[in-house]
């Protein structure tokens, strides 16, 4: 498992450039068929627009990559989506652009910046989230230890995922993969020296490896392209 960027959710943003409309949907897709299954659900939704046009990137190092120019002249529209969608790093994602007309043209230089600015508007207001590889696992400890803990953990910048109360207080924490020795060793460190209080047996118990998600910054890779 690898970290990636992808988007926070599926959404849509629309903006108007010389009378036309440009409505960029994107969403998450895994496969190609899902992608494709989202396409014909757009294209079924704007099946009067001038043109729906496409692009996809599919798997951790894009081993499916397609664009689709819809009827634009070539290189225009499903090109420049590609790009956006390449630019910005994200994986697994699905975008298309729709667009109708307004009756004036806008030569090939004006399309490109037009599909390119509806997607990357989009994924600027819908947001992307980073998909880290995160081990699970769960702390049990007694009742007095809790507060200790928890501001420890916060301290630490580790997340706590769920909190269960039965006679003792069961903690489930999110470690980066990466680092999961070493934070372990911090919380044991820490445990160990609470020896006064723990009034019984510390365990920790190791989990699955999961995906957690956090928020990311667009704003550097914004500023390369």
């Amino acid at each position: 498992m690898r970290s990636y960027l992808t988007i926070k959710q599926a959404g849509n943003f629309e903006i108007d450039i010389k009378k036309s409309q440009f409505i960029c949907n994107i969403a998450r897709t895994e496969t190609k068929e899902e992608a494709e299954e989202f396409i014909t659900q757009i294209k079924k939704e704007h099946s009067s627009a001038t043109h729906n046009c496409y692009a996809y990137v599919l798997g951790m190092d894009n081993e499916v990559m397609k664009q689709n120019d819809n009827g634009e002249p070539s290189g225009t529209a499903g090109a420049p989506i590609l790009n956006v969608l390449e630019q910005l790093e994200l994986r697994n994602v699905t975008a298309i652009v729709t667009r109708y007309f307004g009756g004036i043209k806008l030569g090939a230089g004006g399309l490109i910046r037009a599909y390119s600015n509806a997607t990357s508007k989009a994924i600027e207001h819908i947001g992307v989230n980073q998909r880290q590889p995160q081990t699970e696992s769960t702390l049990t400890i007694a009742y007095p230890l809790q507060g200790k803990l928890e501001h420890f953990l916060a301290k630490q910048q580790i997340q706590t995922v769920d909190t269960q109360y039965t006679d003792k207080v069961s903690l489930t924490i999110a470690l980066n993969t990466t680092e999961y020795d070493e934070k372990v060793s911090l919380i044991n460190d820490f445990l160990n020296a609470q020896v006064t209080i723990t009034k019984g047996p510390v365990t920790i118990t190791k989990g699955p490896e999961v995906y957690h998600e956090i928020p990311y910054d667009l704003t550097d890779k914004k500023a390369r392209y």
